[in-house]
Formats: structure tokens, sequence, C-alpha cells
């Protein structure tokens, strides 16, 4: 029976570079790990905006082609906790988990949707596309849509504006009236008297 030497993992070699009563020293030894851990947290989140960086330089022509009229798209990338690239307000583009896949998602009333999934920039950049120019035709459509009708619903709204202004001011003036009459029939009955 040969006897293998086990080599000590990383942790236990640590554990045990240090002096048994040295609290010093481990604190030391602890706050290394910890800086070279968040240094590889820093470096996937930079990984993470640089790619999507490229995502977005690879969507300016398809946003140049937008009318500058349309409202409906800020596109931008958001540097928090996690990376994004905003399309418009409820669609975005997220790396996945393993920091190299696009996931191109769309928040809904029921959850969030994924509307694409790829490693490759072109295959996000068609769909982002598609998804343009379908939110360009949902707004046309919301457009033609409202146009009589709200013209139509204004005018009978400021019709039964007015009148309801023209009775009330009548009503005053009747009550206003009145009010006046028996100020004025109370007064000269006790002048009768």
């Amino acid at each position: 029976m040969a006897w293998i030497r086990r080599r000590p993992k990383p942790e236990e070699a640590a554990v045990s570079d240090v002096a048994p009563g040295s609290l010093k020293e481990a604190v030391r030894q602890t706050r290394i790990e910890v800086a070279e851990r968040s240094a590889v947290v820093v470096d996937l989140r930079d990984a993470e905006l640089a790619r999507l960086e490229l995502l977005n330089e690879a969507l300016d022509p398809l946003f140049k082609d937008v009318p500058p009229d349309v409202d409906l798209f800020d596109r931008g990338i958001s540097r928090g906790d996690v990376p994004r690239l905003w399309i418009d307000a409820i669609a975005h583009v997220v790396m996945g988990r393993d920091k190299r896949r696009y996931r191109f998602v769309q928040d809904t009333r029921y959850g969030r949707k994924v509307l694409a999934e790829s490693n490759e920039i072109a295959d996000i950049v068609k769909a982002a596309t598609h998804y343009v120019a379908l939110r360009l035709i949902e707004r046309e459509r919301a457009l033609a849509a409202d146009t009589s009708p709200a013209l139509e619903a204004d005018g009978m709204a400021a019709g039964r504006g007015r009148w309801r202004t023209v009775q009330i001011f009548l009503l005053g003036l009747i009550v206003g009236s009145c009010a006046v009459f028996a100020v004025l029939w109370a007064a000269a009955t006790r002048l009768a008297d």
C-alpha cells in the first residue's frame, strides 16, 4: 500500500498558514481573500458591461431608422448590480448566468417573458428589430383607433360641460332672485304691521 500525500485545498492552506492564536494574521489573510473574490466579481461585471455596450453599438443603425417623432424607445445601459441594456420601458437585454448569453426579455403584467436568447449579437439585433417594428405598428394602430372617437368625445364633453355651466348659472339666478324677493316681502310685511 502506497502512501499518497494529499494536497491541501486553498482554503485549508490559508487556515494552516496562520498560527493558532494569531487573530491579527487571520483577519489580514481573510481580507486578502475577500479582496480577491470582489476583484473577480468586478471583472465579471465589467465583462457584462462590455458585451452590452457591443450590442448597444450594433443596435445603432436600427434606432437611426426610428422616426424622430416617436418617443417610445429609451435605449441605454443601466449599471446596477445586474447591468441591463434597455430598449424601452418594458424590454431590456440582460446577460445570462454564464455571462456570455444575451437574454432579451419583456416585462408584462403576468411576469417576465423571454423574447430571444442567444450567444450571438446578430440574433439579438434581429429580435430587437422585430420588437421595435411590432411596437411601431402597435403605436400606429392605437393612434388610428383614437383619432375619431377622441375628437367626438372631446366635442361632446365640451358641449355637455358648457350646458352644465349654463344650468348651474340659471339655478343660481333663480335661487338668488327668490332670496331677494323673500327678504323684500319680509321687510314689506314688517313695515305694514
